[in-house]
């Protein structure tokens, strides 16, 4: 065993640890406490396995479950921008690339490579498990805010056309889901949860 690789490893696993600590706006069930990046990745990653026979096409589960579990660990140095908050989506990437640069870094330079390509991958939308994971990533706080009675939606006044600008190319992934979130969006819409403007 190589003692510097394996340190380098160990420092990874350890820095990313901090993911637990990195708050989403999201509460979780029955509105309790707001869910933490890690219990995000995690919940996603169980999803793609449950799901993935919606998905539009043929996918490498394996790998579309690595991609959900390391999609936000950038977000240790980035921090959790709110998916409606435009402004600081305006310099989320860039935050983003110099967040993936240090923590990928971390590792040996093989397993850094590997992680960092499978990120890029996935902010690409471009392969059929970044296109799925996207699909998750979008569903999962859907389906938390459907369980909270669309209690983050009410507390941040969310529009409809902010739900349908975010969800633009959830389809991509998977029209089953798609068409399974578009009738909760909805639902919430009626029930006065999203602003119909």
């Amino acid at each position: 065993m190589e003692k510097e690789r394996l340190g380098r490893q160990l420092d990874f696993i350890m820095e990313i640890d901090k993911e637990k600590n990195i708050f989403r706006q999201t509460h979780l069930s029955g509105r309790g406490r707001q869910e933490n990046d890690a219990e995000h990745a995690w919940h996603m990653a169980v999803m793609i396995y449950l799901l993935r026979e919606y998905a539009n096409e043929e996918i490498d589960l394996s790998k579309a479950m690595m991609m959900a579990l390391i999609h936000d660990v950038v977000e240790i140095d980035a921090g959790d921008t709110y998916a409606y908050d435009e402004e600081g989506l305006m310099h989320q990437k860039e935050k983003e690339a110099r967040a993936a640069e240090r923590i990928f870094g971390m590792l040996p330079e093989d397993q850094a490579k590997e992680l960092r390509e499978l990120f890029e991958e996935f902010e690409a939308y471009e392969s059929p498990e970044a296109r799925f994971v996207h699909a998750m990533d979008n569903f999962q706080p859907l389906l938390l805010n459907d369980s909270n009675n669309g209690g983050d939606w009410r507390t941040h006044k969310v529009c409809k056309s902010q739900i349908y600008k975010r969800n633009a190319l959830t389809g991509r992934g998977s029209a089953e889901i798609w068409e399974h979130m578009e009738s909760m969006i909805k639902e919430n819409i009626r029930k006065g949860n999203i602003i119909d403007e």
